[in-house]
C-alpha cells in the first residue's frame, strides 16, 4: 500500500474516532503510532512516535504557555477581575444592555492578563451574571454575553491558541500576539453593536443602569491598574523587541504575583493558582503530544503536501476555497476543541493558504478567531458547559441560546478582517 493511502485511511480514521466521541489525544495518538508503524515498521515506527513528547515539551518556545496561564489564575485568585468590571459598571451602565456591554469589556482586560477562555468564562460567570440578573437582564442574554465575552481570550494576548498555531507553522509568536490587539479590540466593538441594537429592540432584554456620577466613576479606575500595567509590559516587551514572548510572559505571571500578593493574596489561594495552571498546562501538553504523533504520520505520508498541491491546482478563485476553509472549521468547531482542531488541520491547511499567497499571521488570527466560534457552538462549547457549570440555575438549552446573536457577531467580524486584511497586519508591518 503506497503512504499516501494509508495517511488517507489515517485521516478517515481519526476523524471517525473523534465523531464517535474518543478523546482526540487518544485517538490521534494511536493513529499516528499505528500509521507509523505500517509505513516505516515496528521498531523505527515506535522510536518515532517515542521520541514526540520528550522533543516537543523540551522546547523553549512552549514554555510560554504555562507562563500565560499562570498570569490568568493568579489575577483571578486575587480578584482582580472584580475590579475589571465594577469600572465597566460604572462607566457603560447607562448604554441600552449597558451590564453586558460592561461584561464584554471587563472580560476583555481580563483576556489581556489570562491565556485561557475557560477561565475568564469561570470568572464571569460569577461576578457578571448575578449583577445582570439582579437588574432585570434576560437570563439567556446574560449568560450568552459571558460565555461569548470569554472567547475574546482567544484572540487578545496572552493567547495559547496563537502560540500554539505560531508553534505548528513555526511563525513569529511575537508578531502572531501583537497582530492580535486590534482583531480583539475590533470584535469587542462589534459585540456591543449586536448588544445595543437588540436592547433597543427589546428594552426588557437589558435595561439601563444608571445613578453614577462622575466622581464614582474616577473612583473605579484605580482598581483597573493591574490589568493596565500588565497589559502594558507584556505589549511593549515584545512590540519594542527587548523580551521574547516566554520573557514578556515571565515578566507579566511575576508582576501579577506581586500584585497578588500585595493584594492579600492567601497563601491557600496561591497554591489554587498554581496547581490550576498545572492541571490545565499538563491538558494543553498532552493534546499536542497526541496530534504531533499524528503530524508526524502525516507527513510520512505526504498527505499534507498532496492535498495542498490538489486544491491549488484546481480552477476556483483563492477566495472560495478560502470560504470553503471557513467553513470546513466552523462545522468540526462543532464537534471538536480549539487546540485538537488546530494542531489537525494546519499542517494540510496552511500549506494551502501559503501557496494562494495569504498573509500566514493575518490567517493565524482568522483561524483563532474560527476557534473561538468553536468555544460556543454545540456540542462541544466548552464556554457554554462552563458557564452551565457555574450557574446551574440557568438551563444549559437557555445557555446555548443566548449564544447565537454573537455567533453572528463572530461572523461578522470574521468578514471585516477578510475584506480588510489590513487591520491585522499594519501593527506589525
Amino acid at each position: 500500500m503506497e503512504p499516501i493511502e494509508i495517511g488517507t485511511i489515517g485521516a478517515l480514521s481519526l476523524v471517525v474516532l473523534a465523531a464517535l466521541g474518543v478523546r482526540i489525544f487518544i485517538a490521534a495518538g494511536v493513529v499516528g503510532t499505528i500509521g507509523l508503524v505500517a509505513m516505516i515498521g515496528p521498531t523505527a515506527g515506535l522510536q518515532a512516535a517515542g521520541t514526540v513528547p520528550h522533543a516537543k515539551s523540551a522546547s523553549y518556545t512552549l514554555s510560554v504557555l504555562p507562563m500565560f496561564i499562570i498570569i490568568g489564575y493568579l489575577a483571578y485568585y486575587a480578584r482582580i477581575t472584580q475590579s475589571c468590571f465594577e469600572a465597566a459598571r460604572r462607566w457603560l451602565g447607562w448604554l441600552p444592555g449597558g451590564l453586558a456591554i460592561g461584561t464584554v469589556f471587563a472580560v476583555a482586560a481580563f483576556s489581556a492578563v489570562s491565556g485561557a477562555s475557560t477561565a475568564a468564562a469561570a470568572v464571569f460567570a460569577r461576578v457578571a451574571i448575578p449583577e445582570m440578573l439582579k437588574n432585570g437582564y434576560n437570563r439567556r442574554l446574560a449568560a450568552g454575553v459571558v460565555a461569548a465575552g470569554a472567547t475574546l481570550d482567544s484572540l487578545i494576548p496572552p493567547s495559547g491558541l496563537l502560540v500554539i498555531y505560531g508553534i505548528i507553522v513555526e511563525e513569529s509568536i511575537g508578531k502572531l500576539l501583537i497582530a492580535g490587539f486590534v482583531p480583539g479590540f475590533i470584535s469587542a466593538l462589534v459585540y456591543t453593536a449586536i448588544i445595543i441594537f437588540r436592547c433597543k429592540l427589546d428594552p426588557t432584554l437589558g435595561p439601563p443602569v444608571g445613578g453614577y456620577s462622575w466622581r464614582q466613576r474616577l473612583e473605579s479606575l484605580p482598581g483597573t491598574f493591574p490589568v493596565w500595567l500588565v497589559i502594558g509590559l507584556i505589549f511593549s516587551a515584545m512590540y519594542y523587541g527587548w523580551a521574547t514572548p516566554t520573557e514578556a510572559g515571565a515578566l507579566g505571571a511575576f508582576s501579577v504575583l506581586v500584585i497578588a500578593l500585595w493584594y492579600g493574596m492567601s497563601w491557600g489561594d496561591l497554591k489554587k493558582a498554581l496547581a490550576d495552571t498545572a492541571k490545565l498546562t499538563v491538558m494543553i501538553f498532552t493534546v499536542i503530544w497526541g496530534v504531533l504523533i499524528f503530524v508526524l504520520f502525516l507527513g510520512y505520508a505526504q498527505l499534507p503536501e498532496t492535498i495542498a498541491q490538489w486544491v491549488t491546482d484546481q480552477a476556483l478563485p483563492p477566495i472560495v476555497i478560502l470560504l470553503l476553509i471557513y467553513l470546513i472549521y466552523f462545522i468540526l468547531g462543532c464537534f471538536m476543541d480549539a487546540i485538537g482542531m488546530l494542531l489537525l488541520t494546519l499542517p494540510i491547511v496552511f500549506p494551502v493558504i501559503v501557496n494562494m499567497g495569504y498573509d500566514p499571521i493575518w490567517f493565524g488570527i482568522i483561524v483563532v478567531k474560527l476557534c473561538g466560534i468553536c468555544l460556543l457552538t454545540p456540542p462541544v462549547g466548552l464556554c457554554c458547559y462552563v458557564v452551565n457549570g457555574v450557574r446551574p440555575d440557568i438551563p444549559l438549552g437557555d445557555v446555548f441560546r443566548g449564544i447565537w446573536p454573537f455567533v453572528v457577531a463572530d461572523v461578522i467580524t470574521i468578514s471585516i478582517l477578510t475584506a480588510y486584511p489590513g487591520l491585522v497586519t499594519f501593527i506589525i508591518d
